[in-house]
């Protein structure tokens, strides 16, 4: 059986430098979808499909294998311990399995780190929701794929029924022995000439970004490179937010939905799009919050991921995306000058998004030793305030097991920021996933409650300027 997903059996460079992240806790790359059920689903049933998922994508099934001295980027290998129970699991909430104990176990099961030695998903049944709901927790480390690839991974487990009969079952065909890959690229690596960068030149890169005023003026071929690469790492704005100046382990998480058509008509009516309109209700929000708690601010430092799949029908489904970084205004200001702003900001980093956090770390990441590009990758989270991320997910009804998904919110991996917003499209609404450092945000009911008004003045604000500007009967 094919199903139209192609993997790489080697990460790229930058799912492996993801991989190698993950070792900071700070700095992990997981990330969740909670979609909530109208009803809990049949769970045998769904630990049939996930097992013939498992089958059909073969990703499901790999752990990672790291190069000696990380010479090349990890690759996927079957793991011959699999075991589908470790994967899909159930737990059920106390009573009155309200909303906010759902988010704190979802939030407790996406932020438990991952055992390295198996395949990096797990999927957990939480039962128990008021009204008879149930969620799905889908947790997948960003290595297997980004926002848009797990989404295509989903469509081995949706069915666009209720009662869809359950595919046929598939067989398990182990993969060919990878080890005599790996050496072959390693050796490879070794005999093309020398590394990518010497290692006296790995050292003088530990000791210029502990102090970059080290860099001469003037120096050798091996001292520009240095300077240049030194350069691009460093050569970033700090953080703006007074208050949001300390980072932590503790999560908190939130969630909350606008109207998909309203939305986008609206940001399309300013010039923009949906990563626009998401960007500067963020942006509004995080403003209104500052100010709320006694310390505005006019500007703050965002990144947005911006998907650079390529629309061939390739059936790429691994990762794809870049991180823009921009300053944003958070300042007291008309929507229409905001959005105006954030839409000039967005087109204006996306632009240059090859000089991205991703792209520049990542061509390093198979020269340097670990704690090193950990360092860098905590040097660079501590000059960004707040991330924001954009999904397109299904336009129709979909059902997991006997169950209707009536909500899919996405929770972001935090990398050192203090809130990440993600959205994801899903039936006429936009879910959105709020995921927030609770060290950093000391009032995270406010943040919700602001962007919540943000995101209302965006689209009262269209109202009223279409009603101005109609003519009249």
């Amino acid at each position: 059986m094919t199903t139209g997903i192609r993997f790489d059996r080697k990460m790229s460079e930058a799912e492996g430098l993801m991989w190698r992240l993950d070792k900071d806790p700070y700095l992990s790359s997981t990330f969740a979808n909670l979609s909530v059920l109208d009803r809990a689903p049949d769970f045998d049933r769904l630990r049939r499909r996930m097992e013939r998922a498992s089958i059909a994508i073969p990703r499901l099934r790999q752990r990672v294998q790291s190069a000696p001295a990380n010479l090349t980027p990890p690759l996927w290998v079957d793991d011959p311990d699999f075991d589908i129970d470790y994967h899909v699991r159930r737990v059920s909430l106390p009573a009155p399995g309200s909303m906010r104990q759902m988010l704190d176990l979802a939030t407790l099961i996406t932020n438990d780190p991952f055992d390295r030695t198996r395949p990096l998903w797990q999927f957990v049944v939480i039962e128990g929701l008021d009204g008879d709901r149930a969620v799905l927790v889908e947790k997948l480390h960003h290595s297997i794929a980004d926002g848009e690839g797990s989404v295509q991974l989903s469509l081995q487990f949706f069915d666009f029924e209720r009662d869809a009969p359950e595919p046929s079952a598939l067989e398990w065909e182990p993969s060919a022995d990878t080890s005599s890959i790996l050496n072959a690229d390693v050796w490879r690596e070794m005999l093309a000439g020398p590394m990518k960068l010497p290692l006296a030149l790995v050292k003088q890169m530990r000791d210029l970004i502990a102090d970059p005023t080290q860099i001469p003026a003037n120096g050798s071929a091996t001292i520009d490179t240095l300077r240049g690469v030194i350069g691009q790492m460093t050569d970033v704005e700090p953080a703006r937010s007074p208050l949001w100046t300390t980072r932590s382990l503790r999560r908190r998480a939130e969630v909350l939905s606008a109207p998909f058509t309203t939305t986008r008509d609206a940001a399309r009516s300013m010039g923009g799009t949906l990563n626009t309109a998401l960007l500067c209700a963020a942006a509004d929000a995080a403003g209104r919050y500052h100010r709320a708690l006694g310390a505005p601010i006019d500007e703050l430092r965002a990144s947005m991921a911006i998907s650079t799949r390529k629309q061939t029908g390739d059936g790429e489904a691994t990762n794809a995306f870049s991180l823009a970084r921009m300053l944003v205004p958070t300042a007291e200001m008309p929507v229409h000058e905001r959005f105006r702003l954030v839409n000039e900001a967005t087109i204006a980093a996306a632009n240059g998004s090859a000089a991205s956090l991703v792209g520049a770390a990542a061509s390093l990441a198979t020269s340097l030793p670990t704690g090193l590009i950990t360092r860098m990758a905590r040097l660079q989270s501590q000059t960004v305030d707040f991330a924001t991320s954009n999904v397109k997910g299904t336009p129709i009804p979909v059902y997991v097991a006997g169950s209707q998904i009536v909500n899919n919110f996405p929770l972001g991996p935090l990398g050192g920021v203090a809130f990440n917003l993600t959205l994801l499209s899903h039936v006429g609404s936009l879910d959105m996933g709020l995921n927030m450092d609770a060290g950093a945000i000391s009032h995270p009911e406010v943040l919700r409650e602001c962007l919540h008004d943000a995101f209302d003045d965006l689209l009262t604000s269209t109202k009223k300027s279409k009603k101005r500007t109609s003519p009249k009967k």
